[in-house]
């Protein structure tokens, strides 16, 4: 939005905004930011993806040349109560006080790990997300959700911690591995299904799949993080009652966190797990009288096209999944609450669904 090159936009939460940069050559922006802080007095400490430091050792060299780092394995398995002590144990030696800044360079893992550190570390200190993969940046980076995986499921402890502001630098995906952007692309087609028909239809009328050098990039992750700014704003907490607000965006995900839990983390990529969950919130919603003007193959077909899967890869016990959906954070007085669609682009929550709907759903996918 405001120049050719960058397009920026802000979180309106009152004395907590923050912008999302999003654009090429980022570093000197960043760079600039950290002199800032460092001639202010504050301390700087960066928690950095190991495989960023491969991927773009000249980035990661100039912005923590002098700073001092924890890094931490790429995977799923790093979001865990002991990479989180040791988070904390790294910000402790470094003597980090309440006026001190973070940086948390990588995906989402990371970013979760970082923020949730951030959040707990003194009761709070501040933080900024630099997301280097393209589900970091159009999800999990905005919007304040951080937290660690226990074994009885995600993100089952976190907090709500804003960060000071998000850098999508677009450079940083030409190192990532497809497999990785794939997983992205599952997040971008869900921001679609649940409240933007018409980036759905864009991406399923497209000839050629999006790619990291598509012109179009850029927009597509601006307008993801443009929905998900305005339903945090709205619902910065997911508080909100009734068939909306924040717990919209977990469309897929109660199936999705149920497969990564059951599969081991890091058998399905969050994003592979993700279009599973789409499929099956299709499903669930069909027989509802939802997404009647939208055959469910064409959604398959836009998955397939990114090379995500539709399907488990292998069967997964019926009885461990619905377990699994027990511990899911959106049970309320121990029912299971789903995100639904009445249409492509019109979703809402339920919380009426039986147990015996969801495991037809599980099995079309191959559970038994």
């Amino acid at each position: 939005m405001q120049t050719d090159e960058n397009k920026s936009l802000k979180v309106e939460l009152g004395d907590r905004s923050y912008p999302i940069l999003i654009g090429k050559n980022l570093e000197d922006s960043l760079l600039e930011l950290k002199e800032r802080h460092l001639n202010e007095g504050r301390k700087v400490v960066v928690v950095v993806d190991e495989g960023l430091k491969v991927a773009n050792p000249s980035f990661c060299e100039r912005f923590m040349a002098d700073l001092p780092i924890f890094s931490t394995p790429s995977g799923e398995d790093t979001k865990s109560l002991g990479f989180l002590s040791g988070i904390w144990d790294f910000l402790a030696a470094q003597k980090v006080d309440r006026s001190s800044v973070l940086f948390a360079l990588g995906g989402g893992v990371t970013g979760d790990l970082a923020g949730f550190a951030s959040a707990s570390f003194l009761r709070g200190i501040s933080f900024y997300q630099v997301p280097t993969t393209l589900l970091a940046m159009v999800d999990s980076s905005v919007g304040g959700k951080t937290g660690i995986n226990l074994v009885a499921g995600k993100n089952l402890v976190g907090a709500f911690h804003q960060p000071e502001g998000v850098f999508v630098d677009l450079d940083s995906l030409q190192s990532l591995p497809q497999r990785e952007f794939s997983a992205g692309m599952a997040e971008v087609i869900k921001y679609g299904m649940l409240g933007n028909a018409e980036l759905y239809d864009k991406l399923a009328s497209r000839t050629s799949p999006l790619c990291v050098s598509s012109p179009e990039l850029p927009d597509v992750i601006l307008s993801c993080c443009s929905d998900k700014a305005r339903i945090v704003e709205q619902d910065e907490r997911e508080n909100s009652e009734g068939g909306g607000g924040r717990a919209l965006l977990n469309l897929g995900h109660t199936f999705a966190h149920a497969i990564e839990a059951v599969s081991g983390y890091g058998n399905y990529l969050h994003g592979e797990a993700v279009a599973i969950g789409l499929v099956c919130a299709w499903r669930l919603s069909f027989p509802r009288g939802g997404c009647s003007g939208v055959e469910v193959d064409n959604l398959l077909a836009l998955l397939r096209t990114y090379d995500l899967p539709t399907a488990l890869r292998e069967s997964l016990p019926l009885a461990d999944l619905m377990k699994a959906m027990t511990s899911d954070k959106k049970v309320v007085a121990g029912k299971l609450r789903f995100v639904l669609m009445r249409e492509i682009g019109d979703s809402h929550v339920v919380g009426d669904v039986e147990s015996s709907e969801v495991e037809v759903i599980w099995k079309s996918v191959g559970a038994d």
